[in-house]
Order: structure tokens, then C-alpha cells, then sequence
């Protein structure tokens, strides 16, 4: 049965039994991380990031920094 829209999934999903749902979870949040992974990266070769190494940098040498 093909979905093809975000309702049909969810409807879907919804159906799915307590093991199935576990593993569907489990699945997705393995996806939506390296999505996320993904993202943070490009924006890290992008120089997007730069400015909050700045400012970790700049905590450090201003003794703003804990070892905790």
C-alpha cells in the first residue's frame, strides 16, 4: 500500500502495534539524526559556526568556563 501523503503516514503510523511502534521510533530517530548531522556540517563548512567557536574562544580566555 503506497502513501503519499503526511495524513496516510500518520494514520499509518498511528495503526501500528506497541513492538512495531518502538521500532519505527527507533528508525526514525536514526534517520532525523543523521539528517541532522548532515545539516550541522553543512553549515560547518559554510562558516555558519565560526562565529560560536568565536565565542567559545572567547569564554575560554575570559576565564568564563568551568570544568564541571
Amino acid at each position: 500500500m503506497a502513501m503519499s501523503t503526511v495524513e496516510e503516514i500518520k494514520a499509518a503510523i498511528q495503526q501500528l502495534p506497541p513492538d512495531q511502534m518502538a521500532a519505527f521510533r527507533a528508525w526514525f530517530a536514526e534517520i532525523d539524526a543523521a539528517a541532522w548531522d548532515q545539516l550541522i556540517s553543512a553549515d560547518d563548512a559554510e562558516g555558519w559556526l565560526d562565529w560560536l567557536v568565536q565565542e567559545a574562544v572567547n569564554d575560554l580566555d575570559a576565564d568564563r568556563c568551568t570544568d564541571r
